[in-house]
């Protein structure tokens, strides 16, 4: 009797330990919406859904969403104000906003560094002149812009170092990778991602302090539209989506250089590794698939097809067991997000948010 009930003890208390709740937020860019979500394990819901714009008779496109470090504030861009976007700040406690600043045009993706505490955003300049955008830098306790640095035209897909140390991000119609300082806040080096170097310029060994990044007299349209590069968490390498050449583009972090291009579906948008660095994530915005990459040996394991079409953002559970993918829909479609179970490579759950559905963010696990 003692023994079965010792027994009936512990497959209780790991059935408890193994009920984890996880917990994130995606933003709907035409309803000026924001879901908080939460997956049980097997299905996923929305527990609320947090109106964000401030002025009601305008869509002001909430687009890139980020959660600190300490998981206590999440952040989210306005984008489609003119002649600039802003950039929110909320409490993860209540839902309410803190506080707000003004950034550059159609401010989009973003993070937090746990290093240096500011917070990196790429200005995408969607609507503007095709010339060099900037990547505004924020103090967030203040929530005061302290500087933005010039870098290419329509920077879109951004992330950080794991130490949090750099900045990178891409600019989709110049073609090119910049690495920003997180400390000197200056651009380190900028990278050439098209497959032949038109103007045969070097940039591995240039001085870019004295460049003039407000030219566009050299401007050209990439072919590779590159529109995210994720670091991967434990090598000197990063990852980049060729949105306009159905590819993800190795680059070198040591020796700046591309070492490989993988093909893949029509479309790659945004890429996302696991944690463990193990897998690279793909949404393949041209035909409405998510993608799962085996870094170890640069083959795609299996394209999951997700609920709707026009798949957008990923954000992946700190266990490396899920990726949350959000899919924008068609028209007045409601957006979805659909989770896909990283072991099995099988999409077993999905919720309707708001329509667009873009930006989305992982907040936290709880027993």
């Amino acid at each position: 009797m003692i023994r079965f009930l010792i027994l009936f003890f512990l497959i209780f208390s790991f059935e408890i330990k193994a009920n984890k709740s996880y917990y994130l937020y995606v933003a709907a860019e035409s309803d000026d919406e924001v879901s908080l979500l939460k997956f049980d394990g097997k299905t996923i819901e929305e527990l609320e859904r947090i109106e964000v714009g401030v002025m009601p008779t305008e869509i002001e496109g909430p687009h890139g969403i980020t959660v600190d470090p300490s998981g206590d504030y999440w952040y989210l861009t306005l984008a489609h104000g003119s002649p600039y976007g802003s950039l929110v700040k909320y409490s993860t406690e209540n839902n309410i906003a803190v506080s707000k600043t003004n950034l550059g045009l159609f401010p989009a993706t973003m993070q937090v560094s746990p290093s240096t505490g500011f917070l990196y955003c790429v200005n995408f300049n969607l609507h503007g002149d095709m010339k060099p955008s900037t990547v505004s830098v924020v103090d967030p306790d203040l929530m005061v812009e302290i500087k933005q640095i010039t870098t290419g035209a329509m920077p879109h897909g951004s992330r950080l170092s794991s130490d949090g140390l750099f900045q990178y991000s891409v600019a989709m119609m110049s073609g090119e990778l910049f690495e920003i300082d997180g400390i000197s806040l200056e651009v380190n080096r900028k990278l050439n991602l098209e497959k032949m170097n038109h103007n045969h310029m070097d940039h591995n060994h240039m001085d870019h302090s004295n460049m003039n990044h407000s030219s566009n007299s050299m401007m050209k349209h990439s072919m590779v539209k590159p529109t995210w590069v994720i670091p991967h968490p434990k090598t000197k390498f990063a990852y980049i989506a060729g949105n306009g050449s159905d590819e993800i583009i190795e680059v070198d972090l040591d020796s700046w250089k591309v070492t490989e291009r993988i093909k893949t579906g029509k479309g790659p948008y945004n890429v996302e590794i696991t944690p463990n660095g193990e897998k690279l994530i793909i949404t393949l915005k041209g035909e409405g698939s998510t993608a799962v990459l085996d870094l170890n040996d640069k083959k795609i394991l299996k394209t999951i097809k997700n609920t709707t079409s026009v798949s957008h953002g990923i954000a992946i559970s700190p266990d490396s067991k899920y990726a949350f993918i959000s899919v924008e829909g068609i028209g007045g479609e409601p957006g979805i997000v659909d989770v896909i179970n990283l072991e099995t490579l099988e999409l077993i759950s999905s919720v309707k948010v708001g329509k667009q559905a873009g930006g989305i963010a992982f907040w936290k696990i709880s027993d």
